[in-house]
């Protein structure tokens, strides 16, 4: 598979399925507006793609204050809807095999924040 195809369908993937989530057509109440499609790595052969996904913090919430909760349940929302959001993939992508989709709790900018936060209290 060529590289460059294989991030072109990634970046695709990530596009449909933060339309999906902004456009409130995924119903399940673990799966908000504050979510947000980090990003997404599709196997060479496109058989299987990893989603890893973020949450916002609602309201004035620092993003050290969202929780690993929100962010794990947001993915398990998101696996229960897999089946739908996979059918909704197939019909607005343009490729002969839709991969299967896994969702995953993705901490990385929360654990960046609290690093942010820990290097201000060393330098004041």
């Amino acid at each position: 598979m060529d590289e460059i195809r294989r991030r072109r369908v990634e970046e695709q993937l990530r596009d449909v399925i933060a339309s999906l989530i902004l456009g409130g057509q995924i119903k399940d109440p673990r799966v908000g507006p504050f979510i947000s499609i980090t990003r997404v790595e599709a196997a060479r052969d496109l058989s299987v793609a990893k989603v890893f996904v973020s949450a916002f913090p609602a309201g004035d919430a620092s993003p050290a204050e969202g929780g690993d909760d929100a962010i794990e349940l947001a993915a398990a929302g998101l696996s229960n809807a897999a089946g739908f959001i996979q059918s909704q993939v197939a019909k607005r992508m343009k490729t002969r095999l839709t991969p299967h989709l896994h969702f995953i709790a993705d901490k990385g900018i929360k654990e960046g924040f609290e690093l942010n936060e820990r290097m201000k209290g060393l330098f004041s």
